[in-house]
């Protein structure tokens, strides 16, 4: 059995924060060899640090990728112009490993977690939902032109209580001319109304540290998989700890905690539940989980419908949300889940 905390904050990141840069230069990588080589087995990370770039991993693949000119072209179109110094570490993947991979097997050990519920059209939960779309209201508000003086580095939180939104909070990096208050009085006519309606009795907070010029990695290191929570359930629900970008199909820690949202929501959207939550345990180079389990919020089990309507077979996972497609670069920013046209959000009938 589990329940949502009646108060509760959730964050979200534009895709100018550092560590979601690197998130999304992972996940081009990953496209770019995808591209070429739908077969490609792809474990790559990017650190980012005052003006410097590395870019490590593992890769096997018959793609030829300059991994520094996807990762710089990424970079500028997020909005940044500052010199990047670019160094590019990248070799085959351990064999090892290929053994297991090689006949079907998962790509590694570990758990993974997928949820849904009935509160929002989305089916995640409303404060999830609301700090996705201010952190892409803010970054439309920069791209648009609306607000010129914004820079791509932000963050926005919100905090519920009772399923009402008391508190709403964001950081943005701006121009050095930018004025603090201008900034606040735009945000509060620009941001917040458009995306929480009338904010009256919310309590408004925008930059609360009053300057935030510095961005970017010039002004905090970046990471790829470091924002895991922002990436799924906000802290409200598990996670197994494994991070998604970077990563192809065949590791689990993304393939299969795809999976497990794609059930969840499914037992939601059929009327098997109204909260839903859904977990599967690997053994490395094993095909067969280890482990599917699936309970409501009131602690039924589900696990009897989900293993009779689902294969959680990593091949199976690849096949049935199409996988080997360069579809991940998207999801590298404003979470993985609750966004129309993504395989693992498609609503069947079971």
């Amino acid at each position: 059995m589990f329940h949502l905390l009646t108060t509760y904050t959730t964050e979200s990141v534009t895709n100018g924060h550092p560590d979601k840069v690197c998130d999304q230069m992972s996940d081009a990588i990953l496209d770019a060899c995808l591209a070429q080589d739908p077969k490609s087995r792809v474990a790559v990370e990017t650190f980012g640090s005052h003006g410097t770039l590395m870019i490590g991993g593992e890769v096997t693949t018959n793609a030829n990728v300059d991994y520094a000119a996807v990762a710089r072209r990424v970079y500028e179109d997020i909005g940044y112009t500052e010199p990047l110094d670019i160094l590019a570490r990248v070799v085959t993947q351990s064999g090892d490993i290929a053994m297991g991979v090689d006949t079907g097997g998962a790509g590694d050990q570990g758990i993974m977690y997928g949820y849904a519920t009935d509160e929002t059209e989305e089916m995640l939960p409303k404060g999830v939902v609301l700090a996705h779309a201010l952190a892409r209201k803010l970054e439309n508000l920069r791209t648009s032109g609306t607000l010129p003086y914004l820079r791509p580095d932000g963050k926005t939180q919100v905090t519920l209580k009772d399923g009402k939104v008391i508190t709403a909070l964001t950081s943005t990096q701006h121009a050095e001319e930018a004025e603090l208050e201008q900034i606040r009085a735009d945000l509060t006519e620009h941001l917040f109304p458009a995306v929480l309606g009338d904010i009256s009795g919310i309590e408004i907070l925008v930059n609360p540290t009053g300057r935030f010029v510095q961005g970017g990695f010039e002004a905090d290191a970046g990471l790829t998989g470091r924002k895991i929570m922002v990436d799924t359930y906000g802290g409200l629900m598990p996670h197994g700890g494994g991070a998604f970008s970077g990563k192809d199909s065949t590791k689990v820690d993304r393939s299969a905690a795809y999976m497990c949202r794609f059930v969840a929501k499914n037992l939601v959207a059929n009327g098997y539940a109204k909260k839903a939550l859904v977990s599967v345990a690997y053994a490395i180079g094993r095909v067969e989980p280890v482990m599917v389990e699936a309970y409501d919020d009131t602690g039924k089990n589900l696990s009897e419908i989900v293993n009779k309507n689902f294969d959680f077979r990593p091949q199976a996972i690849i096949e049935r949300l199409g996988l080997r497609n360069p579809i991940f670069r998207p999801t590298a920013a404003y979470g993985h889940f609750g966004v129309a046209g993504r395989s693992w959000e498609e609503i069947i009938k079971i």
